[in-house]
């Protein structure tokens, strides 16, 4: 699927930047479904985001500055406010008055989780995930990273919910080489998504262990993991000391072979217990040796079922495919490759 040629997905919720990169002084770039943003802190310190083109002649209105919350361009400094509208033109008499048309597109934005999120349509087909365990002062909130991959949203998505990879993929973090065969899963499709839960048994290295305070050599992970379509997923941890650990993923989508991959995790204790930055390292591992993977697969992935070959333990898989399939079909698309002949 070419997902900047699938106008249904600009309907969705994407987190684009951490707000600690976002200025009040500099506007920041970033592409979104192939649509070039620049975004920017407004007067009341929430995030801002234009299309990154000035009405006039076309500057990129990221290398300019903000003044006075507004987005001014670096070529003639015509100004524009956070609904895209021309509120300054330096080279018209005071009292001559600005011209509706002197316009940029402009987009839903908003603060989430430390992050700035963006939606390219008026209507968004659904609110920017609830993660109730953000919300509970009890909890802490790691930033984890934010970079490009070289892959596919669903990759990554699908990958999320595969019980077959761990003994090949994560044999070097806590993939057990001894037990290949995928666990049993329950799945519970939702309208826009699907639950798994599972009891997964797995190593417990010893990089591990003073992160999860437990010192034996195997654990068992209760799993509840969401996918929030369409490239947005929770990874729900219980471990038998009653530590949670809840990850946030998200594939955002840059162009068909880009994703800007963000992720923080959540946690019920505290510093004391388990210093971030060794969380942060082992889970950098892990989704280390997943984008190993993934950049390797074909980013225009098939919607199609039919197009590759599967096994008992992809059907979380396939159900996002189906639908997402069904979510096309019901706004009148139909899915978009590339040619064979042309990869």
């Amino acid at each position: 699927m070419l997902v900047t040629q699938q106008p249904v997905l600009k309907r969705f919720w994407y987190p684009v930047m951490p707000m600690d990169q976002l200025s009040s002084d500099r506007p920041q770039p970033f592409q979104l479904l192939g649509q070039a943003l620049a975004l920017w802190l407004d007067a009341d310190g929430h995030p801002a985001a234009v299309a990154d083109q000035c009405c006039h002649r076309s500057a990129q209105l990221s290398n300019g500055i903000i003044r006075n919350g507004c987005v001014r361009c670096p070529y003639h400094g015509w100004a524009y406010d956070r609904d895209g509208t021309c509120v300054d033109v330096p080279q018209f008499e005071p009292s001559q008055r600005i011209p509706a048309s002197y316009q940029v597109p402009s987009y839903k934005c908003a603060e989430r989780y430390g992050y700035g999120w963006v939606c390219l349509d008026p209507e968004p087909l659904l609110p920017i995930p609830y993660i109730a365990e953000a919300e509970d002062a009890a909890h802490r909130l790691i930033p984890q990273f934010y970079e490009p991959w070289q892959c596919s949203g669903l990759r990554l998505m699908e990958n999320s919910f595969d019980n077959a990879h761990f003994s090949f993929v994560h044999a070097e973090s806590f993939g057990n080489q001894q037990q290949p065969e995928p666990v049993t899963a329950e799945l519970s499709p939702l309208e826009y998504g699907l639950q798994f839960r599972a009891t997964i048994p797995v190593v417990n290295p010893p990089s591990q262990r003073k992160n999860l305070n437990l010192d034996d050599e195997m654990t068992l992970r209760h799993v509840v993991s969401t996918w929030y379509m369409p490239f947005s997923r929770t990874l729900k941890i219980t471990y038998p000391n009653g530590l949670m650990h809840l990850i946030f993923t998200a594939a955002t989508p840059v162009s068909d072979r880009t994703s800007q991959i963000v992720q923080f995790c959540i946690r019920n204790d505290t510093e004391a217990d388990a210093k971030a930055a060794d969380i942060i390292a082992f889970d950098r591992q892990v989704t280390g040796e997943d984008k190993a993977v993934l950049e390797t697969t074909n980013w225009d992935t098939p919607l199609d079922v039919s197009a590759e070959q599967h096994m008992p333990s992809d059907q979380p898989g396939i159900i996002m495919r189906r639908k997402l399939t069904a979510l096309l079909k019901a706004h009148g698309e139909v899915e978009q490759r590339l040619q064979l002949e042309g990869r």
